[in-house]
């Protein structure tokens, strides 16, 4: 796993400055501290931080090939030993072992057509210097983020992080009140936009090639949704491999465990390729509400894991939450990427690299409550007595107020959209995460709508859409809209590799993917049961009280952290009228109204608690960003630096 940047000239004697490659370098550090690499061509420059994970003595970037193309690359190729043999046996030889070099290989000898070959998660940049031709390409679901912009010189600039591209000193952030909006819409910016002007995020599974000095194709080499591969196994075998495959690594790998069902099966999973050598981290909460200590441990001595607990109280969720911010690289509406961040500090500690997670369970598997919704709403439109029935056993919290509202609540689970709206799924929670936008000022409105943040999403729906079962409309969605560009970010790759820790995702196989689309409705979700097709495996490893164990929504206290008795003082600085006034995103005005029920403890809906993290993480990245756009990076460069002079160099160390 590794961090990689690069800048690219239209103009092949124009040179690119060792200096700007080095600043990328450390602005990107953290996610590989253990050396870097760069290369220098004519008319463009590489560079690649590395954290060692396979081959840890020879798989080095930036790699030249025996085509003379060179390789950086972010991420694991988790086939690459069987990738390896396939290629040998073409006549192909190898001077590492690692997957970086398979996969450079598969790419000068089959092309972009080797990717679906691939199975892992990666966002590569594979430069041509004979062609002049820089391809990028990403993952299928976009575990690995790419960044890029390009200059009206025809440049492209790029990196892991779009910290690198502004370290370059040829990209300056400014803000994109759009891709703003779409955070106070969808939780996160949807690909390409991002939060900052100018800058471009390359979708998942997409590839963009530019070539001297233009960008002469960008598409889609995966795409999610049903109709796709066969998945060729069943769904256990494919799952115990695929759990395999993401143990592969020269360094240990340990495990995420939340006590709830996804992540407690790939424990289980994992412990038992490990044969009972597997180490598990967990979040507990001092708040009963968020905690989930007693599952955790539960599962942990069931399975005999070598256990370890991150407790997340309000004063570590408020101290973190900077840095969080400043690695998410955009506003928040949650906080639940601090607790996540604070555990893989802890996994660096214990001195570990590889985690493996549950996350991508819910969306294939229709896990979460908002399957239920739809389910209700398209099974009982016509039943309303029956729809109440249901909506109290999926909101037993809720069950006196739904029958004190009675019509009003029915009316707001059923009209929440019209029925044939292709996003009629995920309008409830627009509608919730929106309300923030009341604080914007008048001016920053004015150029904004709901409408508007979603558009970009009706013009991609894939052909037919209309015409799929509501759940599948509903799982599309989830994948496209949530987990790809927040789960798999903010609370994904960016607060893990903020401490040089790489999350693996067995669910998110393609293979498993292909095998959850082609599963019949009912082996995911009945009237009493989801994710059956999962619990019937967990029926065979975990607790009983665990397999049948009723979801628990992973999140984390919002407003306590920041109002409460020890809270930093750069709260209300933050959140002063004159700093709110300088960002000009805000209303001071409105935001005060806000600050007073959260001082006064009275802000407890969670609209509430989403407009104040809104309205802070805003302020903290316009901050971070904005304000410091001209200041470079001060962090020092990992020890061992290797430097290319030429892409037809063999790669050469000094010090």
């Amino acid at each position: 796993m590794c961090g990689i940047a690069g800048i690219v000239r239209a103009d092949p004697g124009e040179a690119v400055e060792e200096q700007a490659l080095l600043r990328m370098a450390r602005s990107i550090r953290h996610r590989g501290p253990d050396g870097f690499g760069l290369l220098l061509d004519p008319g463009a420059g590489l560079v690649s931080t590395r954290l060692s994970i396979v081959d840890l003595a020879h798989g080095w970037q930036p790699l030249t090939g025996e085509a003379g193309s060179v390789l950086v690359y972010n991420g694991e190729v988790y086939n690459h030993p069987e990738l390896r043999e396939q290629l040998r046996g073409q006549g192909v030889e190898f001077r590492t072992r690692s997957d970086t070099e398979v996969v450079h290989a598969l790419l000068e000898h089959e092309g972009l057509a080797g990717l679906d070959r691939l199975n892992g998660q990666f966002a590569l940049a594979w430069w041509q210097p004979r062609r002049r031709r820089l391809t990028l390409v990403r993952d299928r679901f976009g575990v690995r983020p790419l960044s890029y912009a390009t200059g009206a010189d025809g440049s492209l600039v790029f990196g892991s992080e779009a910290k690198a591209l502004f370290a370059s000193g040829e990209v300056r952030a400014a803000v994109d009140p759009a891709g703003l909006d779409q955070v106070l819409t969808l939780w996160a910016p949807q690909a390409p936009r991002t939060a900052f002007a100018g800058v471009s995020q390359l979708e998942p599974g997409s590839v963009l090639v530019w070539e001297r000095g233009r960008i002469v194709e960008r598409r889609r080499w995966w795409t999610a949704g049903p109709g796709g591969e066969e998945p060729g196994e069943e769904l256990e075998e494919l799952l115990r491999d695929s759990v395999a495959l993401r143990l592969r690594a020269d360094v240990p790998v340990g495990a995420y465990l939340s006590g709830g069902l996804d992540s407690s099966l790939i424990s289980a999973l994992a412990q038992v390729e490990k044969e009972g050598e597997l180490r598990t981290f967990s979040v507990a909460f001092d708040d009963p509400a968020y905690d989930e200590r007693a599952e955790q441990e539960l599962v942990a001595r069931a399975l005999g894991t070598s256990h370890h607990v991150v407790e997340a109280g309000a004063a570590e969720i408020a101290d973190a939450f900077p840095d969080v911010v400043r690695h998410a690289e955009t506003p928040l509406v949650r906080t639940a990427p601090v607790p996540l961040y604070l555990l893989a500090r802890e996994v660096h500690a214990h001195d570990l690299k590889v985690v493996v997670t549950g996350e991508g369970a819910d969306e294939l598997f229709w896990g979460y409550d908002l399957f239920k919704e739809v389910a209700i709403r398209s099974g009982h439109r016509d039943d309303p007595e029956r729809a109440m029935e249901l909506l109290a056993e999926l909101y037993p919290h809720l069950g006196a107020s739904a029958a004190r509202r009675g019509p009003g609540w029915a009316r707001f689970l059923f009209e929440a959209g019209a029925v044939d709206d292709p996003l009629a799924s995920h309008l409830t929670r627009v509608d919730a995460t929106a309300s923030a936008r009341a604080f914007y000022r008048d001016d920053v409105a004015a150029g904004l709508s709901v409408d508007a943040a979603l558009e970009p999403i009706r013009d991609g729906l894939p052909a037919g859409f209309a015409g799929w079962d509501p759940l599948e409309r509903a799982a599309w969605l989830e994948v496209t809209t949530l987990l790809e560009p927040y789960l798999l970010a903010a609370q994904g790759d960016r607060v893990a590799m903020a401490h040089g820790v790489e999350g693996r995702y067995p669910f998110l196989d393609h293979r498993v993917y292909a095998s959850s689309v082609a599963l019949p409705a009912a082996r995911k979700l009945t009237e009493t049961r989801d994710k059956v097709a999962l619990r019937d495996l967990a029926d065979e490893l975990l607790p009983e009280s665990i397999s049948a164990r009723r979801k628990q929504p992973y999140r984390a206290p919002e407003v306590v952290p920041f109002f409460s008795d020890g809270s930093p003082g750069w709260v209300e600085e933050m959140l002063s009228p004159a700093a709110l006034d300088e960002v000009g995103i805000w209303e001071p005005r409105r935001v005060e109204g806000l600050l007073r029920r959260c001082r006064s403890g009275r802000a407890t809906g969670v609209r509430e608690g989403m407009a104040l993290i809104a309205v802070l993480s805003t302020q903290l990245w316009h901050e971070e960003f904005m304000a410091a756009s001209g200041d470079q990076p001060t962090e020092t460069a990992a020890p061992e630096v290797r430097i290319d002079r030429t892409a037809d160099q063999s790669m050469s160390e000094v010090s």
